[in-house]
């Protein structure tokens, strides 16, 4: 059986634009936890580091996450957060045990 996919989704936002940043993930949120494949989708901010940003997500499978990629809630973020962004990483992970 597939294993879930985990998505460690890390944003950091340019130190002026963090209230931006917090506000275009946040509008993120709803939608995607009603996507197809969702299980798991929340946001964190560093306690020490306001413009460090990190989305810990799981899907069902990598496919549902690719449809998740590719829908207008995440072009929106892009083109509103465009020149926001300082550095982006994301790694798709399986839960080992």
């Amino acid at each position: 059986m597939q294993k879930p996919l985990t998505i460690l989704a890390q944003i950091e936002a340019n130190p002026e634009s963090v209230d931006l940043m917090k506000a275009e993930l946040i509008k993120l949120i709803e939608p995607t936890r009603k996507e197809n494949g969702c299980l798991q989708y929340t946001l964190h901010q560093d306690n020490e580091k306001p413009e460090f940003f990190v989305f810990y997500e799981t899907w069902e499978n990598r496919e549902l996450w690719q449809v998740h990629m590719k829908n207008e809630n995440l072009a929106a973020f892009m083109k509103n957060t465009e020149g926001a962004i300082k550095t982006f990483t994301l790694n798709e992970m399986t839960q080992v045990d």
